[in-house]
C-alpha cells in the first residue's frame, strides 16, 4: 500500500504530530501531581508549547510551500480542538482548574462542538463556514491560557493571571460562537432541504 502524498507533506506531518502529542502531554500532566514528579509537568509544558507552535507553523508552511491540501484543511482545526479539549479535561481532573474555571472550560468545549456540528451540517449543503480573524485569535488565547495554567504550579504568581487568561479565552470563544451562529442563521432558519 502506498502512502498518500498528502500525508507526507511537512505541514500535514506537523499537524499529525500535534495530534499524536496530545495523549503524551495529558498523561504527563496527570502523572506530574505526585511528589518528585514535577519534572513531568515541565516536559508536558515543553511538548505542549511545541504542539501549540505547530498550529501556526503548519499553516504558514502550507501557504509558503504551496502545499495546501484538503486533508490539512480538515485536520488542522480538529488538532486544535483535540489539544484544547483533552487538556481542559485533564486539567479539570488534576484540579488545576478551580470550580469557577469550569465555566469558561465548559463554554469552550460547548462552542467547539457546536461550531464543528454547524460546519458539518452546512458543509453537507455545500455552504462553507470560513474561519474568522477573531476565531484565530480565540484559538491563540485558548492555547496561551492553557500554557499558563500548566505552568502556574511551577511558577509563583502565575495562578491568578492564568485563570484570568482562561476567562478571556472563554469570552472570546463564546463571542466567536455567537458570530458563527449569527452569520449562518439564514441557512438554518429556512426549511430542511
Amino acid at each position: 500500500m502506498q502512502i498518500p502524498p498528502q500525508l507526507l507533506s511537512l505541514p500535514n506531518q506537523l499537524t499529525i504530530g500535534r495530534i499524536l502529542a496530545i495523549p503524551v502531554i495529558c498523561l504527563f500532566v496527570a502523572w506530574s501531581g505526585g511528589p518528585g514528579w514535577d519534572w513531568l509537568r515541565w516536559i508536558a509544558l515543553l511538548l505542549y508549547i511545541a504542539a501549540a507552535l505547530t498550529d501556526w507553523l503548519d499553516g504558514f508552511l502550507a501557504r509558503r510551500m504551496k502545499l495546501n491540501s484538503a486533508l490539512g484543511k480538515m485536520l488542522d482545526p480538529i488538532a486544535d480542538k483535540l489539544l484544547v479539549g483533552a487538556l481542559l479535561i485533564t486539567l479539570a481532573w488534576t484540579r488545576d482548574l478551580n470550580g469557577w474555571d469550569l465555566v469558561p472550560a465548559i463554554a469552550i468545549m460547548l462552542r467547539e462542538i457546536f461550531v464543528s456540528g454547524l460546519r458539518e451540517y452546512l458543509g453537507n449543503r455545500s455552504i462553507e463556514v470560513p474561519v474568522t480573524f477573531l476565531a484565530k485569535w480565540k484559538t491563540t488565547a485558548q492555547l496561551v491560557a492553557l500554557a499558563l495554567i500548566m505552568a502556574a504550579p511551577m511558577l509563583l504568581g502565575l495562578g491568578f493571571i492564568s485563570h484570568i487568561a482562561l476567562w478571556i479565552a472563554g469570552g472570546l470563544t463564546v463571542w466567536t460562537g455567537w458570530e458563527y451562529l449569527r452569520s449562518t442563521w439564514p441557512h438554518l432558519a429556512g426549511p430542511e432541504i
